[in-house]
C-alpha cells in the first residue's frame, strides 16, 4: 500500500491495476482539494466517514456517510470537508491511464495551479 501525505490530508493506493485503481482519500477539516479535471480517466467517489462538499462543474453537492459521486473525463471537480472531523471517502478510477500527471488544476489553496 502507498501512502501520499498532501497540504489537505493524505491519500493511500489500496490497489492499482491496468484497468483500474483504488484509493482511500482523507481530507482534514476545512481542507480542500484543488479545482481539477482528467483527461485519461473517471471516478467514482464513496463517502466512508464524515461530510463533504463535491465541487462538479460548478454544482456543489452535499455529501455524507454512504454518498457517491461519479466524476467524468473533463470535468472540473474538487472535495472539500465540511465537518470537523477528517472527511475520508474511497475513489474508483478507471479509464485508459491513472498517473498523478493526467491533472490539470485550475485553482489551488496551496500554489499548486497551473
Amino acid at each position: 500500500m502507498f501512502k501520499e501525505d498532501r497540504p489537505w490530508g493524505h491519500y493511500e493506493v489500496l490497489q492499482d491495476t491496468p484497468k483500474f485503481k483504488v484509493k482511500r482519500i482523507q481530507v482534514e477539516p476545512g481542507k480542500r482539494l484543488s479545482l481539477q479535471s482528467h483527461a485519461k480517466r473517471d471516478e467514482l467517489w464513496t463517502v466512508v466517514d464524515g461530510e463533504g462538499v463535491a465541487e462538479v462543474d460548478g454544482l456543489k453537492i452535499n455529501l455524507s456517510y454512504g454518498s457517491t459521486i461519479d466524476i467524468n473525463k473533463g470535468q472540473k471537480h474538487r472535495m472539500m470537508n465540511i465537518g470537523n472531523k477528517p472527511l475520508v471517502y474511497i475513489e474508483v478510477q478507471t479509464g485508459e491511464y491513472f498517473g498523478e500527471d493526467d491533472i490539470v488544476r485550475y485553482q489551488d489553496d496551496f500554489g499548486r495551479a497551473d
